[in-house]
């Protein structure tokens, strides 16, 4: 009998209110389209931002509006809606939106499909994430139990998981996001990232991964 081939972790690290991670979007479709069939993508929170009610800074509206104007220059393509520092009051809190990504996950495999409301609801439509009325509502548009998820979005066992997954980033000696991290059973290897070259990516992994 042939030995069974090795399966492969490709660990996304990403907070769903990362800009890089949402012009990373596209080409993380693209990539997780083509994987090899022994590599498996595992997204995990890496939480920027703790909860708070405190309105953000305005050098820090400022600083995320230019990084903004800097992604669009370097991931062409990537869209943004500037009239969220108009009429929302934003806040330096991810934490709640991750929770929702778990909160999401509870219901079935709808993790991805909530990062990207949240990204839909945060660049594009001008919606604050660190709210909790968006991300429920967010639930209710993705037809999950909107009163369960409710309950769980700020559950201590939601928060839990948070910081299990916050601290396998912090092992994983990740940086920033988003981070691509391959696993074998003998090695760790960064994939370097380049959301307009999702080819290369690609490619890097296929190697890394025979």
């Amino acid at each position: 009998m042939g030995s069974q081939p090795q399966i492969f972790r490709l660990y996304y690290f990403l907070d769903p209110m990362c800009s890089w991670c949402w012009a990373f979007r596209p080409a993380l479709r693209k990539i997780e389209a083509q994987l090899p069939e022994n590599v498996e993508l595992i997204r995990v929170l890496g939480g920027l931002a703790p909860d708070t009610d405190e309105a953000m800074p305005e050098e820090m509206r400022m600083k995320l509006q230019e990084i903004w104007r800097t992604i669009q220059l370097k991931v062409p393509g990537t869209e943004f809606n500037f009239r969220y520092w108009e009429v929302c009051t934003p806040r330096r809190s991810t934490y709640r939106a991750c929770r929702a990504v778990i909160s999401a996950g509870q219901q079935g495999d709808y993790g991805p499909a909530m990062i990207e409301a949240i990204q839909r609801a945060y660049y594009l439509e001008a919606r604050n994430p660190s709210d909790r009325a968006t991300l429920i509502e967010s639930a209710r548009d993705m037809h999950l139990d909107a009163e369960r998820f409710a309950r769980d979005l700020d559950h201590p066992a939601t928060q839990a998981e948070l910081d299990r997954q916050m601290a396998l980033a912090k092992d994983y000696g990740v940086k920033g996001f988003p981070t691509l991290i391959l696993e074998t059973s003998q090695n760790r290897r960064f994939i370097d990232i380049n959301p307009n070259d999702p080819e290369g990516i690609l490619a890097d992994i296929r190697t890394a991964s025979p």
